[in-house]
């Protein structure tokens, strides 16, 4: 999970930047605190989902569902 929270945080953090967006900025468009947006960007592990998608839909995105093989993540246990 950790390496999952990573790379959304990472992927906000690039999309920010690529619309020239400071933190506040980006909070303020998204409805959201400039806390969350700083956690958000840090990897904070318990994020509301639907304030995720608040940030994304800035960047016509959201969280979804992606299939994953069950066996091999039960194999690196």
């Amino acid at each position: 999970m950790k390496k999952n929270l990573n790379d959304i945080s990472k992927h906000v953090k690039n999309r920010r930047k690529q619309s020239k967006l400071t933190q506040p900025e980006m909070a303020l468009k998204a409805g959201v605190g400039l806390r969350f947006v700083r956690d958000l960007e840090q990897g904070k592990e318990t994020m509301r989902v639907d304030k995720i998608n608040d940030v994304l839909r800035l960047f016509g995105e959201t969280l979804g569902v992606v299939s994953m093989n069950r066996q091999k993540l039960l194999e690196n246990e």
